[in-house]
């Protein structure tokens, strides 16, 4: 062995630690500014961009201090590995910055005990959704089988449309509700509308010909599917100034929206909430969708996860492939809000 041959090696590894501890302190800084500026605080100072390091047990520092000990032998070896534990994994310590858990991919999840849909058209021979009783039973059976507890029915409500009243809607439901405990089934059920937006829809809710979200005042809208974005700022805007509680209903099908996700963070913060369909983050409706809803994930800008299940095909009502992969890639507790809290806080018209 050449003289001084290990002192360069011993030299070299403590280099790179140094690198690496370096990169994680920028990349943590990086992201506590992000965090501030999304919330609308002021960034104090940003470093520049560095490649993101892996630390804990699975992460590329930890075997650098294992090296750097080995080529030690010696007390200095052994301060880096105890400082080693003191590190945190960096799957704990990079949170996105609206504080839900940042990916975890490949890690087992708890999955959840039971999920709520706030966004279906299992209510049959009512509009586009189940064409009869044998279809929506089929249907439930399925949300049953998915672990679907509990349902927000919200059949098409359009301008210019013959729309079924509340009263054959409460009917319908109280139909369903039987053939489905017959069953074994239950799942428990609450009245709603899928609002298309036109300018009568707030005097339609207000007169009580349409219905919100299971009597509370959360409010279901979709717009066309070509509608200009400040179309659409004006419709929840509207909704907004006659105390309602807007969700934008499956926003990633609004084609002028996918290149824009910064005006989702705008009518976030007006004060409406956001929902995205179970099919769309899951890749059945084409790349564009699923890019746009895993980008609105990572910023935590969804607010609610449903199927608006219409038949047993593309959009059947099923939830839990779905949370299974949200609680991977963006943490179990964003996934437990989108499926199971945020729709709670509906059904008891509470503030999310």
């Amino acid at each position: 062995m050449v003289k001084g041959a290990g002192h360069k090696s011993c030299f070299l590894v403590f280099t790179r630690v140094l690198g690496d501890i370096f990169s994680y302190f920028v990349n943590y800084v990086n992201l506590r500014n992000k965090k501030m500026q999304i919330r609308g605080k002021t960034r104090r100072f940003l470093l520049p961009k560095v490649r993101p390091v892996k630390l804990g047990g699975d992460g590329r520092l930890c075997r650098r201090l294992a090296a750097w000990r080995k080529a030690c032998k010696g007390s200095i070896g052994r301060s880096f590995t105890v400082l080693a534990g003191f590190i945190p994994p960096a799957k704990a310590f990079f949170k996105n910055p609206l504080g839900h858990g940042g990916k975890r991919t490949g890690r087992k999840v708890k999955k959840l005990d039971s999920y709520i849909d706030i966004h279906s058209h299992i209510l049959p021979e009512i509009d586009d959704g189940a064409e009869n009783f044998e279809t929506a039973m089929e249907m439930l059976r399925t949300a049953w089988n998915d672990g679907i507890r509990e349902i927000i029915l919200t059949p098409h409500n359009k301008p210019s449309h013959h729309n079924a009243d509340p009263e054959k809607i409460k009917r319908l439901m109280e139909i369903l509700q039987d053939k489905a405990c017959g069953e074994g089934m239950d799942i428990k059920f609450y009245t709603g509308n899928e609002m298309y937006y036109g300018s009568d829809m707030t005097k339609k809710l207000e007169e009580g010909r349409a219905l919100t979200l299971a009597g509370s005042a959360y409010v279901l809208v979709e717009f066309g599917m070509g509608e200009d974005i400040d179309h659409i700022r004006y419709g929840l805007y509207e909704a907004l100034s006659h105390g309602y509680r807007p969700i934008l209903a499956h926003v990633e099908r609004y084609g002028r929206m996918l290149t824009r996700a910064d005006r989702v963070e705008d009518f976030i913060r007006m004060g409406c909430y956001i929902q995205v369909n179970a099919g769309s983050i899951m890749g059945t409706f084409g790349f564009s969708a699923k890019q746009f809803t895993k980008k609105l994930l990572a910023q935590g800008l969804v607010h609610f996860v449903a199927t608006d299940a219409h038949d047993m095909g593309k959009r059947k009502p099923a939830l839990s492939d779905c949370a299974g992969y949200v609680s991977r890639k963006y943490g179990e507790g964003y996934a437990e809000r989108l499926f199971y809290e945020n729709p709670m806080r509906v059904i008891r018209d509470e503030y999310i």
